[in-house]
């Protein structure tokens, strides 16, 4: 069983603040590898599909995700959907099977309703300069509760994903120098260049 608690430190210093949506990211990933049965993705082993979107509040939940579950853009297994919303699927791709977690809704207002967002949060405020009297009944709460009070985790269900592979075919751009991976290349008269250099 993976235990959030175990990462809330880590997760902090990697996140570089305290708030309650990066605890939330970790009680939502570590439910959804508890009920998958999956351990902390090494390579790609395991997919994250992130529902969340742009300029809303609380994407914080993503580093949450990307630190218990070890699903990183830098693995490629961890994608958004854009659709504005606070919740994952966590996909086993070896068995095909996945679930979706997501935070009670009640669970999400009742935490927009604090003085974290109303007081700061919402007024411009970064979350580093919220004083920790404030963030840190609020880290608590989402640490200590039970799944059930904050969470919803869906059955499992199949889920068929097939992975492209990984290209290693890379060139130096005759224009900039840089290294560009070939199928991100352009070609202008005589020249194998970049995007950045073809606009």
């Amino acid at each position: 069983m993976i235990n959030p608690k175990e990462w809330l430190e880590f997760g902090q210093k990697f996140h570089g603040h305290k708030c309650p949506a990066m605890p939330l990211g970790l009680r939502a990933g570590a439910a959804a590898m508890n009920a998958l049965g999956v351990d902390r993705a090494t390579d790609g082993h395991i997919l994250a599909i992130l529902d969340l979107g742009e300029n809303h509040c609380a994407t914080c939940f993503a580093d949450g995700i990307q630190v218990i579950t070890g699903c990183t853009f830098g693995k490629g297994n961890i994608k958004r959907t854009h659709k504005g919303k606070w919740a994952v699927t966590l996909v086993d791709k070896k068995r095909g099977m996945a679930v979706r977690v997501t935070p009670k809704a009640e669970a999400m207002a009742a935490n927009k309703k604090s003085a974290f967002f109303a007081d700061y949060r919402e007024k411009g405020i970064p979350a580093s300069l919220v004083p920790p009297e404030i963030s840190e009944p609020l880290v608590e709460k989402v640490m200590t509760q039970p799944d059930e009070a904050i969470l919803i985790v869906s059955d499992l269900f199949a889920y068929d994903h097939r992975d492209a592979r990984h290209s290693f075919d890379s060139f130096v751009c005759d224009e900039c120098g840089e290294m560009v991976v070939m199928q991100y290349g352009r070609v202008k008269g005589e020249k194998k260049i970049c995007m950045d250099c073809a606009s």
